[in-house]
This record gives structure tokens, C-alpha cells and sequence, in this order.
């Protein structure tokens, strides 16, 4: 497995990875998006849920899938599905500290939107710990894990893949990463409360492409931090 005594930016998902599995509140979300499907659709809750289920595996995202195929817009699809409560998440300065102990830039690539991001940040209390967001936008509505996602991120925001690690809550998500020379982190669910999530979803953390596993991205970091 690769190390971290090289790394220089650190680069973070969002959603279930800053913070713990079993808040679920990407559950919120996932609720929204069947709406969403529903209601655009003119279907059944029963067979908006397949549509997005199919469209989430198939596109990366359910709203690439929409759009793609249904001409739905990005901007009304993240005003709608990103309507939740954001108040499960609770303040994690121990994890701030962390990060801010971790030598050179953090950044943050996610498949949500900047809106979303900053609501999640300023719940957790990590909103001064990062350098800057890739979302969604800046992606041009291309999901991760497409390859030109992270070619892009890592090009507008001037990164070294071999001086950078990438910490992850689905495994496909770290194929690319892994494959450009970043160390990879897969973070999974404590075990400790029920998750929602897909079956797949939960896959991986034996794939070749994921250096390190942790149920406790806090912890992790601490040590990291100690260490290089």
C-alpha cells in the first residue's frame, strides 16, 4: 500500500466521508431525488426508485441520467434534491484539528453541489480547513468516477496525483485515482449503528486500487498527523 510521508494535498469527498455513515443524511437526499423522478417522470414512487437506482449506477449520478436523457436542468434538479435537514450533523472540531495539522493543501471533489457543500461544512465546523471545493458545477455535470472528472479537478487546481492522497466513501470512486498515482482511502461505516446504503456501495475495501481502510476517519487522520 502507498504512504502519506510524500503527500502534499490532501484531497476529500464529501458526503459520508466528512462525516459518518450512519447519519444518513445523504438518506435526505436520496428521498428527494425519487421525488424528483417522480414528479418529472409522471411515475409511481416504485418505478421512480428503479429509474434512479439504474441511472445512479449506469451515469454516476441520477441527475446525469436525467439529464442525459431527459432534458432535466442541473440547476432545478440541486435546488430541489438538496432541500433537506442538515441538522443530524453535528461539530467535529477534533477532526478539524487534524486536517489542519496536515501539512499542504486540503480540498474537497465531490459530486454534490457548493451550496450543499458549504451547509455541510459550516454543521461540521470545518469551514476554514479547506482550500477550495471542486463540485458538481466545476465538473460539468461529469460524476465522478468519469475519468475526465478528476483530470479536470486535478488541472484547474494545479495537483500532483503522485503527492496526493484521496479519501473516499465508495470504492469506485478511488479506480481513477488510484490509476494517476494518488494514495487511496476508503472510508466505510463504523458498524456501530445501521447504514442505508446499496449493497454495492458498501464493496471494495479489498479492491487492489484502495491503500488504507478506516471506520474512523478522525482517528486515522490523528495518526496521520503524527506522522508526516
Amino acid at each position: 500500500a502507498r504512504g502519506f510521508g510524500h503527500v502534499d494535498t490532501w484531497v476529500f469527498d464529501l458526503d459520508n466521508t466528512l462525516y459518518p455513515h450512519h447519519v444518513n443524511l445523504w438518506q435526505q437526499v436520496d428521498a428527494r431525488i425519487s421525488a424528483f423522478v417522480s414528479r418529472w417522470l409522471g411515475v409511481s414512487a416504485q418505478e421512480a426508485r428503479a429509474i434512479q437506482k439504474d441511472y445512479y449506477r449506469r451515469f454516476g449520478t441520477t441527475m446525469r441520467g436525467m439529464m442525459t436523457l431527459h432534458g432535466v436542468k442541473a440547476d432545478d434538479y440541486l435546488a430541489y434534491v438538496h432541500q433537506i435537514d442538515h441538522s443530524p450533523l453535528e461539530p467535529n472540531p477534533v477532526m478539524g484539528a487534524a486536517i489542519a495539522r496536515l501539512p499542504g493543501r486540503k480540498l474537497i471533489l465531490t459530486n454534490g453541489s457548493v451550496d450543499h457543500v458549504d451547509k455541510v461544512l459550516q454543521r461540521l465546523g470545518l469551514s476554514g480547513h479547506f482550500d477550495a471545493v471542486f463540485d458538481i458545477i466545476a465538473a460539468e455535470f461529469e460524476p465522478k468516477p468519469a475519468p475526465q472528472t478528476y483530470r479536470k479537478f486535478l488541472e484547474l487546481h494545479a495537483v500532483d496525483p503522485a503527492r496526493s492522497a484521496m479519501f473516499e466513501d465508495l470504492a469506485r470512486n478511488l479506480v481513477v485515482p488510484h490509476e494517476l498515482g494518488m494514495t487511496t482511502v476508503l472510508v466505510v461505516p463504523d458498524g456501530s449503528q445501521e447504514v442505508v446504503r446499496e449493497g454495492w456501495e458498501l464493496e471494495g475495501r479489498e479492491a487492489a486500487h484502495v491503500d488504507h481502510v478506516t471506520d474512523d476517519l478522525t482517528g486515522f487522520l490523528q495518526g496521520l498527523a503524527k506522522k508526516v
